[in-house]
């Protein structure tokens, strides 16, 4: 096992085009560290200029002490786990995952040593003799894993390695890998466009944009501290709401009405101008219900739709926004990859709401957990960069 550093890497292809552009990111040894972002953000291409599939065009990448920029893949001791399981067919399971082990022609007693060591600890015991292709999905990619195993590598490198699994399977098999690199104690990089998978898997998370690193921090703190508005928007579902706002002294103006802000909120954002307020789902509560919050918490506005899921339910809300604020959404949409960005504002509430569609219903905002944006930078005013991780726009302003 080995730590893994990124200093500064570059990839850029014959056109110019940086791929990724200056992303640093240290991993320590044992730390399980999820590269997030939508499709073509540069989170594959980072992760096969570690493994030596892609050249890096500038910058350092230590595997432990040792610089291996020029090194084969082959030299650098590290098991990479595909998307497509990349079992050969004609073998049974056993062969597959002794496959490493027989190109580096080990011992037939270490070989099987090593291979039911790790079928026991995947539960593959019983499907060693069988092919791939009697096998289910979940099963090739814990074949795949297995044969990753066996290697005894300094780190495992995953590229996106559920997306091909059901979504039953693929929360199973989020679980399994979690166990499965706690108990080894490796190193480990895992890529995904999920931000469920990054939540719920990683010690840390970087989230990636045009191949530039937006913010690295650990889930907790993307979720309650995002350092800009790309970040707020792609981490959590539902998404984070985003309205215009208008901060005067403790207050902000919303579009359903005017909330109390804590004082070093309103500080950081006075004489902004427009701003956009993010607020999550889960932070709005219906009036009636709610256990905390006073009339200044409170604003009226029409229930447009209602989805109710018995231990929770969704109330819509549609609004108007300026253009400044609507111009930020549609390219805020776009960046993500085409998550829409509707001007609707989505509230969480406690499945014993009684809030019916066409309502005019009174609803309660937990001030403390607005953020507020600067629409033409989306930048995060008021974010809290003692529990925010790295932000990268941040350290370039340093």
């Amino acid at each position: 096992m080995a730590a893994i550093t990124i200093k500064n890497l570059v990839k850029k292809y014959g056109d110019g085009f940086p791929a990724v552009n200056d992303v640093s990111i240290d991993i320590a040894d044992g730390e399980f560290v999820i590269l997030v972002g939508p499709s073509g953000c540069g989170k594959s291409t980072l992760l096969r200029m570690i493994v030596g599939l892609e050249d890096i065009t500038s910058g350092d990448l230590l595997i432990g002490e040792k610089r291996v920029n020029d090194l084969a893949p082959r030299e650098r001791n590290l098991a990479m786990v595909f998307q497509n399981y990349a079992l050969y067919p004609h073998l049974t399971v056993y062969e597959n995952i002794a496959f490493p082990l027989r190109l580096a022609k080990m011992d037939n007693s270490e070989v099987d040593r090593l291979v039911r060591d790790a079928s026991s600890t995947l539960e593959l015991d019983e499907h060693l003799e069988r092919k791939p292709g009697n096998l289910s999905g979940g099963q090739r990619q814990r074949v795949a894993m297995g044969r990753a195993i066996v290697r005894q590598a300094d780190a495992f490198l995953f590229d996106e390695p559920l997306s091909n699994l059901d979504a039953k399977l693929r929360g199973q098999m989020r679980t399994e890998i979690a166990r499965l690199q706690k108990r080894l104690g490796i190193t480990t990089v895992y890529v995904t466009h999920d931000q469920t998978e990054a939540m719920t898997l990683g010690d840390r998370v970087a989230v990636l944009k045009r191949g530039i690193l937006q913010q690295l921090a650990t889930p907790r703190e993307l979720y309650e501290n995002p350092g800009n508005l790309f970040v707020a928007g792609f981490i959590g579902s539902p998404p984070m709401n985003f309205l215009p706002a208008e901060v005067s002294g403790n207050q902000v103006k919303l579009p359903f009405g005017t909330v109390e802000l804590p004082a070093d909120k309103a500080e950081r954002a006075a004489g902004k101008g427009l701003l956009i307020a993010g607020i999550r789902p889960e932070h709005f509560e219906d009036a009636s219900i709610a256990n905390e919050g006073g009339s200044q918490s409170t604003f009226r506005a029409k229930v447009d739709v209602v989805e109710w899921l018995g231990n929770e339910t969704y109330a819509y809300i549609p609004f108007e926004a300026p253009p400044e604020v609507a111009a930020q959404l549609q390219q805020l949409e776009k960046d993500l990859d085409g998550e829409a960005m509707r001007t609707q504002l989505v509230i969480n509430l406690d499945g014993a709401s009684r809030i019916r569609e066409g309502d005019e219903a009174e609803i309660w905002v937990d001030a403390r957990k607005i953020h507020l944006f600067d629409p033409s930078t989306g930048e995060n005013l008021t974010v809290d960069r003692d529990n925010a991780g790295r932000i990268a726009e941040a350290e370039a302003t340093v």
